[in-house]
Order: structure tokens, then C-alpha cells, then sequence
């Protein structure tokens, strides 16, 4: 698996760009790190599933169900701090 804390710019650069070009609900709002993005609606819930599957692709890695938390999937940035937890 891929040291995070190496890569941890570009993986935040490719999250965020994977929220604002794909996943985003409303395109002409920017997703930044601390953006809330279920209590603003800008991701829905098959959005979510789609970065829980891209983080297990880009960290070749297995996310169990029960981490998929408002905790750690609220914001980027908090999706981050989880994906460096993963190994």
C-alpha cells in the first residue's frame, strides 16, 4: 500500500478534484477541505459509496462498512484524515 503521509498532497488534490468534477451535486459550488458535504447536500449518499470506493482503489486497500461514519466521510478533509488511519 502507498505511504499516505507521502503522498498525502497529491491524494488531497485528486480527492477534491474527484468531489468538484464528478461527484458534486452542484457544480458551480467549490469543495474545499473543511466543506460539509452532506449538511450542504453537495454530495449524496451514492457519492459517498463512490469515494469509499475510490479510496480503497488509489490506497489498495479494504474499508469496512462500519468506518463509513459521518465521523470521518463529513468533510475531504476528514476523509483524508481517515484514509491516513488505513493500513
Amino acid at each position: 500500500m502507498p505511504d499516505l503521509a507521502a503522498t498525502d498532497e497529491a491524494f488531497a488534490a485528486a480527492l477534491l478534484e474527484l468531489l468538484n468534477d464528478e461527484l458534486s451535486l452542484d457544480p458551480s459550488a467549490l469543495i474545499a477541505l473543511d466543506t460539509d458535504l452532506l449538511l450542504t447536500g453537495l454530495v449524496d449518499s451514492l457519492g459517498v459509496i463512490q469515494v469509499v470506493s475510490w479510496i480503497e482503489d488509489e490506497l489498495d486497500t479494504s474499508i469496512d462498512p462500519i468506518a463509513v461514519t459521518l465521523e470521518n466521510f463529513q468533510t475531504p478533509g476528514a476523509m483524508i484524515r481517515f484514509a491516513a488511519t488505513l493500513g
